[in-house]
C-alpha cells in the first residue's frame, strides 16, 4: 500500500494557482506529486523526493 506524506487537499478554485505537493511511497521508491499533475522521478531517498517537490513548488 502506498504511503502519503504532506498535504493532499486541492487548491482553492477561486484563489491563485498554487502548487501543493505530496510524496508517495510505493515499495522502495518515493515520488513527489503535485495537484497540477506534475510528478517527479522515483527516488530511493525520501529527502531527494522532497527536494524535487520543493524545487517544483518554487518554479
Amino acid at each position: 500500500m502506498a504511503q502519503q506524506d504532506g498535504p493532499t487537499s486541492p487548491a482553492h478554485p477561486d484563489g491563485p494557482a498554487e502548487h501543493r505537493t505530496t510524496t508517495v511511497e510505493k515499495g522502495r521508491f518515493c515520488t513527489a506529486h503535485c495537484i497540477c499533475g506534475w510528478r517527479g522521478p522515483a527516488r530511493r531517498a525520501r529527502s531527494l523526493a522532497r527536494a524535487d517537490a520543493e524545487g517544483h513548488a518554487g518554479d
